[in-house]
This record gives C-alpha cells, sequence and structure tokens, in this order.
C-alpha cells in the first residue's frame, strides 16, 4: 500500500537504529562506490549492527552472487552472510518460476548472479537461442559483457518467448564515475524485438515481496541513494525510506522530487542510521530546520539564515514538496541548493 504523498522530510527523536528493526540496505552508492567503502559506511554499518539492528542488503544488481556480494562486504569491514543479500536476480527468478514449470530452459543474458538464482528455483540457465528456451532472463553483466548476448535475446523473443529483466536502472555508479546499467543493455534489446520485458527488482512490487520474504522484517527502514528505485520502492511498498547523498541523487533533484521519490529522511551518509533526525518546522515566513528558513516567492525558492547544509536541505525540501504538492516541483532553486554547498 502505497503512502500518502509526503510535504516535508520527518523528523525523530529516536535514533534510526533502533526506531526501525531492519535496514534494507541498497549497496551501490551507498555502502561502496566501485568496489570500495563509501566514507563511514563500515563504521555506521558497525555500530548499527551493535546495536541490535538487522542488517540486510538490498540491490537491483543481478551480476554476483549473493555469497559473492557477502564476502565482498566482509572484505570491506561489514561481516554478512549470504542470507543478507537480496538481489534482483533473486526476484526475477522468483517472478519466472511462478510463470514456468519446473525444468523449464532460459536464456540467460546477464552474468553468475543471475544464473545461480535460476537454479535455486529449478530453472535450467541456456546460452543460445536455439538452445530452444521457454524464456529470455536480462540482467546486468558488467562492463565487458559481449555484443552478442543481446543478439541471443533478441532471437529467442523474436519467436516468441517471454521476456524478463532483473531491473531497468539506466545507470551504476563506479569507481570512475556514473556508468551504463541494465536498463541501458535492455534498451538495446526493446529496440531490436519492440517487446517490453516483465520489471522484477526496484521500485516494482517482485524486489519488495523477495526483501520481505527472505528478510522477515516487521519495521523496516529502506537506505538508498536513488530516487527512482530505492525511495520509489519504498514508497510503493508503503514504509519509510532515508536517502544518503553519496550516490547518484543531488541536492537539486531531491528538492524537484516527486510525491513517489520524496524520502521519509534524508542525510549524507550512513552516519544518519545513528543519529534521530530534526522536525522542519512550519511557520508565517515559511519553513524552518535548524537555522535555515525557506520560502518560495514568486517563482523561485529562497533560503534564508545560516547552518548546517542538510538542515537547509530539508527546508528547502519542505517549502518545494508542499508548493508542488501532488506534482513535481519546477520553481527555480538553483541558488538556494548553491548556498549548501551540496
Amino acid at each position: 500500500m502505497s503512502q500518502p504523498s509526503r510535504t516535508r522530510p520527518s523528523g525523530s527523536g529516536t535514533a534510526l537504529n533502533e526506531a526501525y528493526d531492519t535496514a534494507l540496505l541498497d549497496l551501490d552508492g551507498v555502502v561502496y562506490a566501485g568496489g570500495r567503502a563509501i566514507v563511514h559506511a563500515v563504521d555506521s554499518l558497525r555500530v548499527a549492527r551493535d546495536g541490535g539492528m538487522h542488517l540486510a542488503y538490498v540491490t537491483n544488481n543481478a551480476l554476483r552472487t549473493p555469497a559473492a556480494v557477502a564476502g565482498h562486504l566482509t572484505e570491506l569491514g561489514v561481516p554478512a552472510e549470504p542470507a543478507d543479500v537480496i538481489t534482483s536476480a533473486q526476484a526475477v527468478a522468483r517472478l519466472m518460476a511462478d510463470q514456468l514449470p519446473a525444468g523449464a530452459r532460459v536464456l540467460v543474458v546477464g552474468g553468475e548472479g543471475l544464473r545461480v538464482a535460476l537454479r535455486e528455483r529449478g530453472l535450467v540457465p541456456v546460452e543460445s537461442a536455439d538452445d530452444e528456451p521457454v524464456a529470455v532472463a536480462q540482467g546486468y553483466g558488467g562492463p565487458d559483457m559481449a555484443w552478442g548476448r543481446f543478439a541471443e535475446a533478441a532471437y529467442a523473443i523474436a519467436r516468441g518467448v517471454p521476456w524478463f529483466a532483473s531491473n531497468t536502472d539506466l545507470t551504476i555508479p563506479s569507481a570512475r564515475g556514473i556508468a551504463p546499467g541494465n536498463g541501458a543493455a535492455v534498451e538495446v534489446v526493446r529496440i531490436a524485438t519492440g517487446a517490453e520485458p516483465q520489471v522484477a527488482g526496484k521500485p516494482l512490487p517482485p524486489m519488495h515481496r523477495e526483501t520481505v520474504l527472505r528478510t522477515g522484517a516487521r519495521r523496516p527502514l529502506v537506505v538508498g541513494d536513488r530516487l527512482d528505485t530505492d525511495i520509489e520502492g519504498a514508497f510503493n511498498g508503503g514504509v519509510d525510506s532515508l536517502l544518503v547523498l553519496t550516490g547518484v541523487t543531488d541536492a537539486a533533484r531531491l528538492v524537484a522530487a516527486s510525491p513517489e521519490h520524496r524520502p521519509t529522511y534524508v542525510d549524507a551518509d550512513l552516519r544518519g542510521l545513528l543519529t534521530g533526525q530534526p522536525e522542519v518546522v512550519e511557520s508565517g515566513e515559511g519553513f524552518g530546520c535548524g537555522g535555515w528558513t525557506a520560502s518560495v516567492r514568486g517563482d523561485a525558492l529562497v533560503l534564508a539564515g545560516d547552518g548546517g547544509a542538510l538542515d537547509g536541505l530539508r527546508a528547502l525540501c519542505a517549502a518545494a514538496w508542499s508548493y508542488a504538492g501532488d506534482g513535481s516541483c519546477g520553481l527555480d532553486a538553483g541558488k538556494a541548493v548553491a548556498r549548501l554547498g551540496l
């Protein structure tokens, strides 16, 4: 069940790792980027875990197996078991198993994580459109994915078999910057075939279902860096969310967010798990947080005062989201956001 439109970030008098029983953490752009731990991530997760919070790692990246992801996290200093990792490969495999007979052949366009997930559901990965597959499964295959894999998918789909995609993220963070994601590869096959895949990953229900089934969370908090996957997925699932500014979302995009992309909380990085969140208070002058007040004047957002940059951002979000209501805020926020240096 979706949440009603949010008009301002929420406050919390309790540290988030105490207010919620489980953190459903995205990986790329939240815990690591390009394989390297993001600043403050390891220490923050250790403190949250030691305080009794269950940590689950929920990723749209279908390339690696849960065991490989857990091993990588452990190497970074974040001890994890394979059962702590939920991937879009697992979600799409369950979606396919619900529709296909046991032992069905599936043409795989992706990495080992997708193949392992399909086998776990009793499906048989194959490599060629000539292997008589009854479906196509496409997931992120890494930067070295051979172009011929897309051709195999197109051949099979043209013969009438259903097409499934782990996710449609157009980009993925890397150590060198933002790189094309699985969504870009899905577009290649879509252009070649004119077909549309069934998609399992965030922000869609199959991924939320997979996460709930595997974690048993009662009061989860989604933690992510992307508005269109992490935050929208939380909105669709009716659960709270924390946006961290260590990945693809910047302050300007957050201020302009449409209702399904508005997080419950916003913080700089995973240290936000360990603290409460300040209230944003409405007054006759606008919306205040910390030493800042944000308001709408004419066709622009105006920020007055001084204080911590995040408090200013929270105030700006409240002014913009309240003004926009059920739509996206088209007001000029450039000068106001620039003052915060975010």
